[in-house]
């Protein structure tokens, strides 16, 4: 064993951890079953993404073991926006589109984590409920008189878009000294004492540690995971057709279940380790596994995290689904089904709309020059057959008619046919 702590074991052995403050007091301090750890989230979007899952899966360790996670959502902290490494200001919220976006985002929660009374359950709390009521004023001798400019422009997070000359606003500026107090009241009011977050989240985690030092004098601790890219290093958790979302409501449950299927080869056990609740020591027995048992494993990776993040019953209707777009491929079964792309074609613009055309207004294809490579090669079928680039749909096909346009064997296509 690495740690004392059965928390930091588990963390590590998994690839949960980036970066800390002084990791051997965090080791004794866990040694105590029943500590806090909170792990803050704005309320930018109705619903949280597959980026947000590493932090939240860690939280989901940190109960394992023992302990109580705080969750903060950002009810005041939204309306300023974190500047961390991006170029552009964040949209003006209303109140309204702020509460419904809260609501929305606890729905995503609430599988994932166990709420309640108990020793061990999460709590759930809101920095509007503090945030809104703080005086200018008071707050600045109060707060910001611990606070270095110097301090806080050498933070990578503020240093890459001053030297990238992007504009910070005061507005912005001000984020780091509102989630430093964030961490100072969850500290004066529940006892918190470990603040969980993304590795871009380094900075503000440590104006928070170094903010209880000054004014309090205790010690408390930032705890960072890596960020979710690929094994190449690129950012997970996008689509053709955008963010893959956790609600329901933004994205079906086979879609969902779709991304982790198509993972990369490279990445599919790491994933396994951070988002399964598989055993190490079974996950370890994969590591070996290559050619076509990875498909196995992608099955397998794409049950386990649906089925924490959406419940364990909404396999058998996905399983439904892939038999029958895979192994009963028709045009009925793919009309059924809510996660096939459809697309209305008039029969008018039969002459005027190219198979190119289609696959690029229909986000299978980002440019029409992969959409021609990817024909060339074969790629793209329509009705079982291939095509070439020339294609058009027959104006004479009967109105009402659908065709199925298929990309490789996991990507399809509807084409609706309307007068």
């Amino acid at each position: 064993m690495k740690y004392k702590s059965s928390f930091l074991n588990e963390a590590d052995a998994r690839g949960f951890f980036y970066q800390s403050t002084n990791l051997a007091e965090i080791d004794n301090f866990l040694t105590v079953k029943g500590r806090l750890g909170y792990l803050g989230s704005d309320v930018t979007a109705r619903s949280l993404h597959v980026g947000h899952l590493i932090p939240i899966f860690l939280l989901r360790l940190f109960q394992k073991h023992g302990h109580r996670p705080v969750v903060l959502v950002g009810g005041g902290t939204t309306k300023i926006g974190d500047p961390s490494f991006k170029n552009v200001a964040r949209p003006i919220l209303t109140d309204e589109e702020i509460a419904s976006n809260i609501n929305g985002i606890v729905t995503c929660l609430a599988p994932l984590l166990k709420f309640g009374d108990g020793a061990t359950d999460a709590i759930l709390v809101n920095n509007a409920d503090w945030l809104d009521r703080l005086e200018y004023i008071p707050f600045l001798r109060e707060i910001g008189k611990f606070f270095s400019i110097n301090r806080m422009i050498g933070f990578e997070s503020v240093k890459a878009k001053l030297e990238a000359n992007d504009s910070l606003s005061f507005l912005e500026f001000n984020y780091m000294l509102l989630q430093a107090y964030d961490f100072y009241k969850l500290y004066s009011e529940f006892g918190c004492c470990i603040q969980f977050g993304g590795q871009d989240q380094w900075g503000n985690i440590i104006c928070g540690v170094e903010l209880l030092k000054k004014k309090l004098g205790v010690e408390v601790f930032g705890f960072t995971n890596p960020l979710l890219t690929t094994a190449g290093g690129q950012k997970m958790g996008k689509t053709a057709r955008g963010a893959v979302w956790l609600s329901k409501d933004l994205l079906s449950t086979y879609d969902f279940w779709q991304y982790w299927r198509n993972v990369d080869d490279a990445d599919v056990v790491r994933l396994m380790y951070l988002f399964t609740d598989l055993e190490i020591s079974e996950i370890k027995k994969m590591e070996s596994v290559g050619g076509e048992e990875l498909n196995s494993l992608k099955k397998l990776l794409a049950d386990e995290v649906t089925a924490i993040v959406h419940g364990r019953s909404s396999l058998m209707e996905i399983h439904q689904t892939v038999a029958e777009l895979f192994e009963n491929n028709s045009k009925d079964n793919l009309s059924c089904s809510p996660s096939i792309l459809k697309y209305s074609l008039s029969k008018a613009d039969c002459s005027n709309k190219s198979i190119v055309d289609i696959l690029v207004e229909s986000n299978l294809c980002k440019s029409r020059g992969e959409a021609k490579r990817l024909i060339r090669g074969g790629g793209v079928q329509v009705d079982n057959c291939h095509i070439s680039e020339s294609y058009y749909v027959p104006p004479e096909t009967a109105d009402g008619a659908m065709l199925c346009l298929s990309c490789g064997k996991k990507k399809h296509l509807l084409i609706l046919i309307k007068n």
